[in-house]
């Protein structure tokens, strides 16, 4: 059975930097998530939580670059303090790697907008609340690693891929 990798704040733990989750209870998301936790499909991570910082947090951005540069040094991940939280990323990134290599993992639904999580849109780096195209640290690294990334919002698509690999 494949499994897929699904951020833990859509699971409803509450690991997010302001302390609270994004689970949307009875909606079609919860239902599959639901299902797919009954399946023993899933694999939690929150990358920042794992990788030792607290809840709740100061929010952070991706300043200077993008998650490469943030994975190369050439870019940083702070908070709103302006301290550099780069290496908690890093670190996070790859230990969601490691979970994917562990369990065989070809699949994962993370949160948008998140300078780990996000697939498609993160924030600009300035805490102006304004987003751009672009990719979290965690994402980046495993799509760096031929792993699917879908955002809560193609979740629709995730259940398609997964069930195709299935």
């Amino acid at each position: 059975m494949e499994k897929i990798l699904v951020s833990a704040c859509l699971l409803g733990r509450p690991v997010r930097y302001d302390g609270r989750h994004l689970a949307v209870k009875a909606s079609l998301l919860d239902l599959t998530l639901t299902r797919w936790q009954e399946e023993g499909r899933v694999i939690s991570v929150c990358p920042e939580v794992d990788a030792g910082m607290s809840t709740p947090r100061a929010p952070a951005e991706i300043s200077g670059g993008n998650a490469l540069g943030v994975i190369a040094g050439s870019a940083r991940v702070v908070n709103d303090e302006g301290d550099n939280l780069s290496a908690y990323f890093v670190e996070g990134a790859f230990i969601a790697l490691a979970l994917c290599q562990k369990y065989n993992v070809k699949i994962a639904l993370l949160t948008e907008f998140s300078p780990s999580c996000g697939s498609s849109a993160i924030y600009d780096g300035k805490f102006t609340d304004h987003k751009i195209p672009g990719a979290g640290v965690t994402a980046t690294l495993l799509q760096q690693h031929g792993i699917k990334v879908f955002s809560q919002h193609e979740f629709v698509e995730a259940s398609k891929a997964l069930q195709c690999l299935s």
